[in-house]
């Protein structure tokens, strides 16, 4: 069963509360996504610290319901 980008969204948002989110369906299949996340919470952290936040955040989902994410992250300027 795959998905959808409400689901990973409301997922993403609920693990860091101030994150701006942005997801594209990539195939049209519910499978493999794209998502931006900007939070103030990512500053000082490096990038894989924060993809780590957000796979946290994904509640054990990413490479199981969700099958492929390509994940964009940065602290707001």
């Amino acid at each position: 069963m795959a998905m959808d980008a409400h689901e990973i969204e409301r997922l993403i948002k609920e693990g860091i509360p101030d994150a701006k989110v942005s997801i594209r369906d990539l195939a049209g299949d519910g499978d493999h996504y794209a998502a931006e996340v900007v939070s103030a919470s990512f500053k000082g952290k490096t990038r894989v610290q924060q993809h780590q936040m957000v796979y946290k955040a994904l509640q054990g989902n990413m490479g199981g319901v969700l099958h492929a994410l390509a994940l964009q992250t940065s602290a707001p300027e």
